[in-house]
C-alpha cells in the first residue's frame, strides 16, 4: 500500500480507501462485512470512509464494530453529515449547528471512538449560512473531537468560500469527496485547479463508475442478475452509464489494462490515481477477495501512452460538464 498527503496538511491516507456506502448493514451481513474490513486491514488499507446516511446510520455501526481492536492511532475513520438521517425530522438534516453537533456526537458512538480524522459536509446547504456551518466545524476542531475538515461534492466557488472561512476561524480544509471516474470528469475543469490553488485533495469515490469499468456490464446483455445495475434500489446511479455505446467502448478498454498487468477494476482504480490532485480512491467490497484484488492499483504509474488511448477509445461519452457538480437546492425534508 502505498500512502499520500491530503491536500497541503501533513495527514496521510492510504490510497486505496476502504468505504461502506452500499454494503453495510445493507448488501452484506455483517459477519461478512467485518471480514472484508479485516482483509482491507490485512492489504495495507489504514483509511476507512463512511457516512451517518449509510443505511441510516447503521452502516456506521457495523464500521464500529469492524474496527473494534484495533489501535486507534494506526487507522484513519473519515465521517460525513448533510443528508437526512434518524426520524428524518426537521433538524434531522443540512449543515445547520444544531445537525452537525447532534451528528458527530452519535457518530462517535456508533464508530466507537473519541473523534475522527476527518469529518465532511457531504453536499453544501443552501438553507445554511456557510457561517454558522464552517464555525460548527471550527468549534469541534477545537473540541478534539474532529481533526480535519472537508467537503462533499462541493463546486469550486462554494470550496473557495468555504476555505476563506475555514482560514479565518483557524482550522484546515483539506479534501473534498467528488465523483471521479474514466467516464465521470466534471472535477477536471474547475474543482481540480481551485483546489491546488487553495491546498484541498481529493478523495474520489465511484472510481470504477459504479462497477460499470469493471468490464461485466455487456452492450445490447441485460446486467447480471445480483449485479447493482440490477438492483433497483441502487440501479438510478448507474442508469446514466448503462447504453450501448459506453458499454462497447469500455470493452474496448481491457487489452490497455492487460498491457499493464491489471484487470478492468485494478486499472480503472489506477487511472483515477494518475491525477496529481487526487489523495486516495474509495472502493467498497461486498467480499474480502474483492478487496485484496484492487489493492493492486496502489502505487502503479500508468504510462503517458495508455492515458492517451484510454481518452481516444471512450471519446465523447466522458461526461466533463462542470455544471454537473451540485448539492439539492433544498434538504429533502
Amino acid at each position: 500500500m502505498e500512502f499520500r498527503y491530503l491536500g497541503n496538511s501533513g495527514f496521510k491516507v492510504s490510497e486505496i480507501i476502504y468505504g461502506n456506502w452500499l454494503t453495510h448493514a445493507s448488501q452484506v451481513a455483517d459477519d461478512q462485512a467485518i471480514k472484508t474490513v479485516h482483509a482491507a486491514l490485512d492489504a495495507g488499507i489504514t483509511t476507512f470512509d463512511t457516512a451517518d446516511v449509510y443505511a441510516n446510520q447503521a452502516a456506521e455501526v457495523v464500521l464500529g464494530k469492524a474496527l473494534e481492536g484495533q489501535r486507534r492511532e494506526g487507522i484513519e475513520i473519515l465521517t460525513k453529515v448533510y443528508w437526512p438521517v434518524a426520524e428524518k425530522g426537521p433538524n434531522d438534516t443540512g449543515l445547520s449547528r444544531k445537525h452537525i453537533f447532534e451528528s458527530i456526537h452519535g457518530s462517535l458512538k456508533r464508530l466507537k471512538t473519541d473523534y475522527v480524522e476527518l469529518y465532511q459536509a457531504h453536499r453544501y446547504d443552501y438553507e445554511t449560512p456557510l457561517e454558522e456551518t464552517m464555525q460548527a466545524f471550527a468549534d469541534l476542531v477545537r473540541q478534539g473531537k474532529v481533526m480535519y475538515v472537508g467537503v462533499s461534492e462541493w463546486t469550486a466557488e462554494q470550496i473557495r468560500e468555504g476555505k476563506k472561512l475555514a482560514d479565518q476561524l483557524g482550522f484546515q480544509l483539506i479534501s473534498n469527496q467528488p465523483q471521479y471516474s474514466m467516464l465521470w470528469r466534471v472535477i477536471e475543469e474547475k474543482v481540480v485547479p481551485t483546489s491546488k490553488e487553495l491546498g484541498l485533495g481529493q478523495i474520489v469515490w465511484s472510481p470504477m463508475a459504479q462497477g460499470v469499468l469493471s468490464g461485466k456490464y455487456l452492450p445490447g446483455q441485460p446486467a447480471p442478475e445480483g449485479s447493482r445495475a440490477a438492483d433497483p434500489n441502487v440501479g438510478e446511479f448507474i442508469q446514466k452509464f448503462m447504453t450501448d455505446d459506453v458499454l462497447t467502448r469500455v470493452q474496448q478498454l481491457a487489452p490497455l489494462a492487460k498491457e499493464v498487468g491489471l484487470d478492468m477494476a485494478q486499472f480503472a482504480v489506477a487511472w483515477v490515481l494518475q491525477n496529481d490532485n487526487v489523495s486516495a480512491a474509495i472502493v467498497g467490497a461486498s467480499r474480502p477477495e474483492q478487496i485484496s484484488s484492487n489493492v493492486r492499483a496502489a502505487g502503479v504509474k500508468l504510462p503517458a501512452e495508455i492515458m492517451k488511448k484510454v481518452d481516444e477509445i471512450l471519446g465523447d461519452v466522458v461526461v466533463t460538464d462542470p455544471s454537473n457538480t451540485k448539492s439539492p437546492e433544498g434538504r429533502l425534508c
